[in-house]
């Protein structure tokens, strides 16, 4: 059984070819440069980019850069989070397999379990994250007349209902969606600098670092879910440039944005919509934006699904999608979106590590000509030490925020224990990367040692 749609003459036809239902069938390979740009260029368009533009001006609370400083960090961190996103989308491409099940080469099967049920978490939690944000989206619409629930509700069916047809909801995305939210986008930046916002230059580069980092997670939190996508590509260049191309165009514009409208209403999260709102059309084109959210709720539904996959092969991915979808939307109403910022620190500090193990193992160490993805693939337990290092690596190097949890306190004391003094200059997503990388290259004469054993 396969799920591409073969013609009489033989020929694969892309617009009817599928996601198959369970990993033991042949993921089709139909998606074009046109479709990995857009569907990634959605993904960069966020409306948690706009209020999140307030971490990049401010990432440490108390301490907030110049505009100048915001802008390049936009730009600096989106392009190396969107390198890392497309390095970890290409042995997808090669391999035909999901980003949970590449793991497998990595650490072993059983031990791929541990990032998988990692991942499942934070796709959760990022999927109620965009139904929150559609529903309060929806909300500074039309106002409050239909309920929080409803919204969350109806934005959560929509989700599920792309699920089920994951190629051909990118390719409606790619037809229809995509030009909408460009028009939107300039629209509304027309709009914007026509009320002359203004940008005030205040501020240092002294959390310069920070800003990058905070720019690097929101990019690098699409890591695990990168091959998902790009097993239906047609070539690892389509899908390395759809993701950096798409995405860093499209979350450069979405941040600035974000720095405007701010600026015009002091910078109050709670209000940074309302620019956009009270825009001549702004409704509309504001809506646009809104209703395009769900391909993220959509994406992190589709990756908590696969990623089940890794753990159960055999199991519809239709049904797995439904009930994600529905647990999802209960998450949603009940969640608490205070530690969004955290959160994002949270997901750099376990997967910018993971994925440097991966680069390094795979690209650099000639991984991918013995990558065993297989279900019976050997536990590779020293693949596990650069990954619990390179997370050390990245909370020793975090600047402390102004406002510390007991989470922050604990590495605080660590830093004094081991007489570590961190510098403005300092990046901790860099750092956990090379720690990582440096890590897994020392540890290649055991783990080559390890391979030839189990072979």
């Amino acid at each position: 059984m396969t799920s591409a749609h073969v013609e009489p003459d033989g020929l694969v036809d892309p617009e009817r070819s599928e996601v198959p239902l369970t990993l033991d069938e042949e993921a089709p390979k139909t998606l074009g440069l046109l479709d990995q740009g857009a569907f990634w260029a959605n993904l960069g368009v966020s409306l948690l980019g706009f209020s999140g533009a307030l971490f990049l001006l401010d990432p440490l609370g108390g301490k907030p850069v110049t505009l100048t400083a915001a802008l390049l960090a936009a730009v600096i961190g989106s392009l190396i989070g969107t390198v890392m996103v497309g390095l970890a989308a290409i042995p997808g491409t090669r391999t035909g397999k999901p980003a949970m099940v590449l793991l497998r080469g990595l650490f072993g099967a059983r031990l791929s379990y541990i990032p998988t049920v990692l991942n499942i978490v934070q796709m959760l939690g990022w999927g109620a994250f965009e139904l929150w944000v559609i529903a309060i989206g929806a909300q500074a619409i039309f106002g409050t007349a239909v309920p929080y629930s409803v919204w969350v509700i109806v934005a959560g069916v929509v989700t599920i209902a792309l699920t089920i047809r994951p190629l051909g909801a990118l390719r409606l995305l790619r037809r229809y969606v995509t030009v909408g939210v460009v028009i939107s986008m300039i629209w509304l930046a027309v709009a914007l600098v026509a009320k002359g916002p203004t940008l005030a230059d205040g501020g240092s580069w002294e959390a310069f670092a920070p800003a990058v980092d905070y720019v690097i997670a929101l990019s690098v939190s699409w890591v695990p879910m990168a091959a998902d996508i790009a097993r239906h590509s047609r070539s690892s260049g389509a899908a390395f440039t759809g993701v950096v191309g798409g995405y860093t165009i499209a979350q450069v514009a979405c941040l600035a944005l974000g720095i405007a409208a701010l600026a015009l209403v002091g910078n109050d999260v709670d209000r940074v919509w309302d620019p956009f709102v009270a825009a001549p059309l702004g409704g509309l084109f504001f809506g646009i934006l809104v209703l395009r959210e769900v391909d993220q709720s959509f994406a992190n539904v589709y990756s908590t699904t696969m990623s089940i996959q890794n753990l159960a092969p055999r199991w519809d991915r239709r049904v797995v999608s439904v009930v994600i979808g529905v647990f999802t939307i209960g998450i949603a109403l009940l969640a608490d979106v205070n530690s969004y910022g955290a959160f994002l620190s949270v997901i750099g500090a376990v997967f910018v590590p993971m994925f440097a193990v991966l680069v390094v193992d795979y690209f650099l160490l000639r991984g991918a000509s013995r990558w065993n993805t297989a279900g019976d693939a050997p536990a590779r337990w020293s693949m596990i030490v650069p990954w619990i290092l390179g997370f050390v690596a990245f909370w020793i190097v975090t600047a402390p925020p102004e406002e510390m949890s007991w989470w922050d306190r604990a590495w605080v004391e660590v830093r004094e224990a081991i007489g570590f003094v961190h510098q403005p200059w300092m990046s901790a997503t860099l750092a956990a990367f090379l720690a990582a990388a440096l890590v897994t290259l020392l540890l290649h004469p055991i783990t080559r040692r390890q391979h030839r054993s189990a072979a």
